[in-house]
């Protein structure tokens, strides 16, 4: 009887210290500032800032391991740019589960929102340029008009793709120069892609020899100036148009495809000089304008 009596009471006891654990854990957690009365009050206590942090972690933990799943069989390419809408999506992703922690809370989180719409309007008016670019991102990475490595004619300059942001694109000239173009442009206004569909593009270089010369061997040299450049592909093959007799000369164009339109100058150049070698060698003249100035005396 006496040791029910020693068990009873050590149950009593440990009963209690739970009781007065709990008391305790409940009294730290609604420790915090408590502003207002009745339903407008405003409870900001350390249990709500604990249950904002441990859902915030949660939510970060949900996220990496969402865009890990939806990334593991995509290209680097395609990696990045959904990375950057991903990143979009976190943050309202965040905003959802704040608000929804202090309504869990307590919290009457209707003023927030009326707030926030009357502050979203307000913003959106200031900011309806950053919003079109952001769009303009979404549009990009989703139908893919333009992906990092292509090359394009953008602010009147030839340039290459190498970053695809949500609200910009950034993309290197052939004089090395970072440029930085805003999305929304790339919705709003027509950009030449040289290399949307395919790698391979047409160049052509344009020379005009005496009136006189042999026009086959004309032929012959410019496409042997274009098959001593490495960088030109032999298909499809390279061929030569006769396009006009001009005031001076006759005007031939060489046509020859590349695989590597961004330096496509370096490529012309080093054509030109094989051509000027060429004409030399084989006495073809490339004549200048020539007027004749004839000079009339009157008699007075």
């Amino acid at each position: 009887m006496q040791d029910k009596k020693i068990i009873q009471t050590t149950e009593n006891t440990s009963h209690t210290f739970m009781v007065d654990v709990w008391e305790a854990v409940k009294e730290f957690l609604n420790f915090g500032l408590h502003i207002g009365e009745g339903s407008n009050r405003v409870d900001i206590t350390i249990g709500l800032a604990l249950l904002v942090i441990v859902s915030f972690f949660v939510t970060s933990f949900v996220l990496k391991w969402s865009r890990k799943i939806f990334t593991r069989k995509m290209d680097e390419t395609d990696k990045r740019k959904f990375i950057s809408l991903f990143n979009f999506i976190k943050y309202i992703a965040y905003s959802l589960v704040f608000f929804a922690v202090l309504s869990l809370g307590g919290i009457n989180i209707t003023p927030f929102l009326a707030a926030s719409a009357a502050l979203l309007v307000g913003v959106g008016l200031a900011l309806q340029q950053l919003f079109q670019d952001i769009l303009g991102g979404v549009f990009i990475i989703l139908d893919k008009s333009l992906l990092v490595g292509d090359i394009i004619e953008a602010e009147g300059k030839v340039c290459q793709v190498i970053e695809i942001k949500l609200r910009t694109t950034r993309a290197i000239t052939r004089d090395d120069k970072i440029i930085i173009i805003p999305n929304h442009k790339f919705i709003t206004e027509t950009i030449y892609n040289f290399t949307q569909n395919q790698k391979i593009t047409r160049e052509s270089i344009t020379v005009g020899v005496a009136y006189g010369s042999d026009t086959q061997m004309v032929k012959q040299l410019l496409l042997q100036s274009v098959s001593k450049e490495l960088k030109v592909l032999k298909q499809p093959k390279p061929f030569v148009a006769f396009e006009d007799f001009g005031d001076s000369a006759l005007i031939f164009t060489v046509y020859f495809f590349i695989s590597d339109s961004f330096h496509v100058p370096i490529i012309k150049s080093d054509i030109r000089f094989t051509i000027d070698e060429l004409f030399r060698k084989n006495n073809i003249t490339i004549p200048f304008p020539q007027r004749d100035v004839h000079i009339f005396q009157t008699k007075k």
